[in-house]
Order: C-alpha cells, then structure tokens, then sequence
C-alpha cells in the first residue's frame, strides 16, 4: 500500500528544476500521493496547477500566519470565490493557523486564522492547521467554532493531554520530522500513547529534516522512514501502522473531486 504525504510544500522553486523526475522517484519508493497546502495567495495558482496536471496531488487553499500581511486586500474575498467553485483537487483550508514564535502580530494571526475557520464551515472542508507555540490558543479558538469537518494539526508538538483535546475536537495529529528526535520526549510520547487513526503522515518538506540531515532539502524520500520510526515507536507492525493511516488519511481528505481546474 502506497504511503501518502499529507502535508508537503511541492510548489516551492526548490524542486522546480527536476519536480517530475522526484516524484516518479518517490513512487518508486513508495509515496503515492501528495497534499499540498498552499501558503498564500500567490501559492494558490501553483497548487492547482499541480493538481491539474497529477491525479496524486491533492491541496488546500489557505493564508499561513507568517503571511498574513502579505496578502492581497481582497485575499479573502477571492479565498471564498475559489473555494465555492470546488476547483479540482480541493479537499481542505489551509495551511492556517497561528504562530507565537513568528513576529507576525498575534491579533492579525488570530483574525486570519478565525476567518479561515469560518469559510472552512461554510465550504464543508477540514482545516489544515500550523499551530507553533500557540496549541492551548488554537484549542480555545476551535471549541468556539466547533468545525464539523475536523482536520489536522500540522506538525503536531505537545503533551498527550493537548493532543487528547484535539482528537476529542475531531482535529488529526500531522507526524513527521520530529518523532525522529530523541528530545522530543513529550511529543515522542504523546505520539506513541494516542490512537493509531488519530495520526497522518507528514514530511512538511522542503522543511522539517529528519534528525542528523538538518540544513539539507527534506523531501517526501523521508516518509517511509517516519513511518517506520512510528511503527518502531508504538511496537505496531508496519503494514498495519500504513494501512491505518492510509484509511485515516482517506476519511478525512477523501478523493474524488475532478472538476475542471481553473
């Protein structure tokens, strides 16, 4: 069973040079499928213009924290429009949310974040969600709204109680770089306590290395190895750890939507 990347930046200029030739590559090893969030309104082209060309790539369509004043004053509005006309390969909000360690004033993060919550109501769609520094915020911001599509917390770095509290809000945990750091001992153990199909899996690449390969280009080549190293983590045999996350994956963001790009 084909290993999917639930959270990977493939429309950044780094892997222009020679996209199509990885992602053959990557099926080789394995990856089958990609979800792209985009970051901002200039990403929002790229995503779909991937998507339009690969059956496996799937995105959302957000405003990250780090660039909500770098928006278009009419970002949103356009947000709305395109999310309406369920271009091809849609399947989420995102990637949204809030960053405390980012010098991005908190009130502007906080209304961005909660507007982007509401369209993901109104258009039927789970959330991606970049929560740094900011969990106990994001909680108390999701119990107000109560999203009934749910989604995922990016990236996922805390205590087994938040990552408890997420789940019981409908919220996935995105597992990636970070369960191959040993001092990562609380998210480690968060990771392993939590249930199986609460987890997806993650690259956040470019970002995000694996431990011992910080500074280079992380790319989707690294998930079979987060998978394993969650397999090792919980005692679970591998197959089923990929057959559990694969189904997760698949509820949560499920194929199927092939309108016309535009």
């Amino acid at each position: 069973m084909e290993l999917i990347d639930t959270h990977c930046h493939l429309d950044f200029p780094v892997f222009d040079a020679d996209r199509e030739a990885l992602l053959t590559r990557w099926r080789q090893l394995g990856v089958g499928e990609y979800i792209i969030p985009a970051v901002g309104e200039e990403n929002w082209g790229r995503v779909m213009a991937l998507a339009g060309r690969h059956d496996d790539i799937r995105y959302g369509l957000g405003i990250h924290p780090w660039y909500v004043g770098k928006q278009p004053r009419d970002a949103l509005t356009r947000l709305e429009t395109l999310l309406a006309s369920r271009p091809r390969g849609l399947v989420a909000v995102g990637e949204c949310g809030l960053d405390l360690r980012s010098h991005v004033p908190q009130e502007g993060q906080v209304e961005m974040f909660e507007a982007q919550v509401r369209l993901a109501m109104a258009h039927a769609l789970p959330l991606i969600v970049h929560s740094v520094r900011a969990n106990d915020t994001v909680v108390k911001i999701l119990r107000r709204f109560t999203p009934p599509q749910g989604g995922v917390i990016h990236a996922f770095s805390g205590s087994l109680h938040q990552a408890e509290v997420f789940w019981q809000l409908g919220f996935r945990l995105g597992i990636g770089g970070v369960i191959s750091y040993e001092r990562a001992n609380k998210t480690r153990e968060a990771i392993r306590q939590m249930p199986l199909e609460a987890l997806l899996l993650e690259t956040d690449a470019p970002d995000m290395p694996l431990q011992g390969q910080q500074g280079e280009v992380n790319t989707p080549a690294s998930l079979p190895t987060i998978a394993r190293l969650l397999a090792q983590l919980r005692q679970q045999p591998l197959e089923d750890v990929i057959s559990v996350l694969h189904d997760s994956t698949r509820r949560l963001f499920p194929p199927g939507n092939h309108e016309i790009n535009i």
